[in-house]
């Protein structure tokens, strides 16, 4: 196994946030102490000290010497205190007998620590998006409708494998050696305006080019589905994506929607992956988290002296979400916490 030396200098494991520009809401049942167990989360093990488990960056005690502040491993003791009125976290690793006085303050000292980086607490279940960080990607008409596609396959091949050629139209000046092959996916669209947002371009498989030319040759790498032709093709991109989330509110204003789900369910549950129509261009950024709101329904009055009169009940919060892929206009987000059931077109806001 490769195994990596953290020397990590603690006072207590934080994040360096100057000020405090959030009320911190304290959960009022939480421990006094908490030792971290397999398969808990960073958010989950939050969620036991706040009210927003998104708040944890805020009372986490800076320190300039870690610089990962998702180092948190199984058996690891997470202490909670008050510290001029203001809550804090600060934790003990496994193994380390810290002076516990009174007042719960954790003295802790310059150590070695040997432990293998998949074993650290993760902020979220990272299976749950691993699929989406990707691909799939949300890209505009044109991109798709300009983009070269497969007219055939080589020898006598009615579908094409990884191993198989395939011939596309038309790459006579290659923007890069590979290329990725899409299928149309979803339309996403505007839930207030109606305005197409984007679409989907779906993974098929992942080429490399033979031989440019009209038509091109490529050889396939890989494949997920079967190859068709019509299907488009893009320039191989090679995301910049991390696990290490730092949740917060935007800074700005949010009011979207839920537009579709990812993973072809009608009713929403807690990691499940949507698509929401706000995005980059809204000031929505990855790790951004959040709150839904089921929409409220209208009823009838049948005390009112207006006839049939109907009234808007008001809008219920059912969860958070966080963002983990931002792109223009659209984003891809994990429902965090579902109090009941959400569905497409329930809304989104800053918290």
């Amino acid at each position: 196994m490769a195994f990596r030396q953290i020397f990590v200098l603690i006072v207590s494991l934080a994040v360096s946030i100057p000020g405090w520009t959030q009320e911190i809401e304290v959960n009022p049942s939480h421990p006094d102490q908490y030792t971290v167990v397999k398969g808990d989360t960073l958010w989950d093990i939050s969620g036991r000290f706040l009210r927003k488990p998104h708040q944890w960056p805020l009372i986490w005690e800076g320190n300039p010497q870690i610089d990962n502040p998702h180092l948190i491993y199984p058996d690891d003791t997470i202490y909670f205190s008050e510290v001029d009125g203001k809550p804090r976290l600060s934790l003990s690793p496994s193994g380390f007998a810290g002076d516990l006085g009174s007042s719960r303050e954790v003295k802790l000292y310059p150590r070695i620590r040997e432990m293998d980086l998949v074993d650290a607490i993760e902020l979220i279940p990272s299976e749950k998006i691993a699929k989406y960080l990707a691909s799939p990607r949300v890209v505009g008409q044109d991109d798709l409708e300009n983009s070269p596609y497969v007219i055939d396959f080589a020898g006598e091949h009615l579908v094409a494998a990884p191993g198989d050629r395939v011939y596309v139209r038309a790459i006579e000046k290659p923007e890069s050696l590979t290329y990725t092959i899409y299928r149309k996916g979803d339309t996403f669209v505007s839930a207030e305006t109606k305005e197409v947002l984007g679409y989907e371009a779906t993974f098929v498989a992942n080429t490399t080019l033979q031989e440019p030319g009209d038509p091109a040759t490529l050889l396939v790498t890989r494949s997920t589905s079967e190859i068709r032709m019509g299907d488009r093709l893009m320039p191989h991109q090679e995301g910049d994506f991390t696990l290490h989330y730092f949740p917060k509110s935007p800074e700005t204003e949010i009011q979207g929607s839920i537009i579709s789900v990812l993973d072809g369910v009608t009713q929403i549950g807690r990691y499940n992956v949507v698509a929401i129509d706000k995005g980059v261009s809204d000031g929505l950024k990855v790790g951004h988290v959040l709150d839904i709101y089921k929409k409220g329904k209208s009823v009838r009055d049948p005390f009112s002296k207006i006839r049939n009169d109907t009234i808007q009940l008001p809008n219920v919060l059912a969860g958070t979400l966080m963002v983990f892929r931002a792109f223009d206009r659209i984003s891809y987000a994990l429902v965090m916490e579902a109090r009941q059931a959400i569905h497409v077109l329930d809304k989104v806001q800053t918290p």
